[in-house]
């Protein structure tokens, strides 16, 4: 160790994120858009996912508290069959691609997801789920750009794929000016009770 004291809390979500094929298709058609809106603080496609529940920051040690019943969640459930699909703006300042599929097992998995997370004793406020990809933030005085990128990728309708693993992400948000990374804490494979290795 380097004799860095490790934080005492981790502000975590819990997510799908889509394969690599799904997001490269994404990314070619937003391609122009990198081109042309250089201004914008666009995510790092690695990082793309889709939230099922923001846990906000945590106590540390809460972290390993969450790893067994998520584990078992995921092992109990198939993976759902979703696509990335068309565009969107929150507050004309977040970009973002929509959610097309299996949406009714996309929310109760949200819902069931939620409920593991209460019944580990961790509070998390009751927002509904609205199933995105966020892409890109305006910066300050920009927010024009975003509607105008939206409109550029609004009949996308990428190809199919299957979320193959329930993801328990921890986030540098709001430590520091620079921008945000994401890292698996752990992912656990869907049906993997049934079918181990997938």
């Amino acid at each position: 160790m380097n004799g860095e004291t490790p934080p005492a809390t981790v502000r975590v979500f819990i997510a799908l994120a889509p394969p690599d094929h799904a997001k490269e298709e994404l990314a070619r058609e937003l391609r122009p858009a990198y081109d042309t809106h250089p201004r914008m603080r666009w995510n790092r496609i690695e990082d793309w996912h889709v939230t099922l529940a923001f846990l906000g920051e945590l106590p540390a040690e809460t972290v390993p508290v969450l790893r067994p019943p998520l584990a078992g969640l995921a092992a109990d459930r198939g993976p759902p069959r979703l696509a990335l699909r068309g565009s969107g703006t929150f507050d004309d300042r977040v970009l973002w691609s929509g959610i097309d599929g299996d949406l009714d097992e996309l929310h109760l998995l949200a819902a069931d997801v939620r409920s593991v997370v209460k019944a580990c004793g961790v509070d998390i406020e009751d927002r509904p789920l609205r199933p995105h990809l966020t892409l890109a933030r305006a910066r300050r005085g920009d927010r024009s750009s975003v509607g105008e990128i939206a409109d550029g990728f609004a009949g996308f309708h990428g190809g199919w794929w299957s979320a193959e693993r329930l993801h328990l992400v921890g986030s540098n948000a709001g430590r520091g000016s620079g921008p945000i990374h994401y890292r698996d804490i752990e992912a656990w494979s869907f049906g993997s009770a049934d079918s181990a290795g997938v």
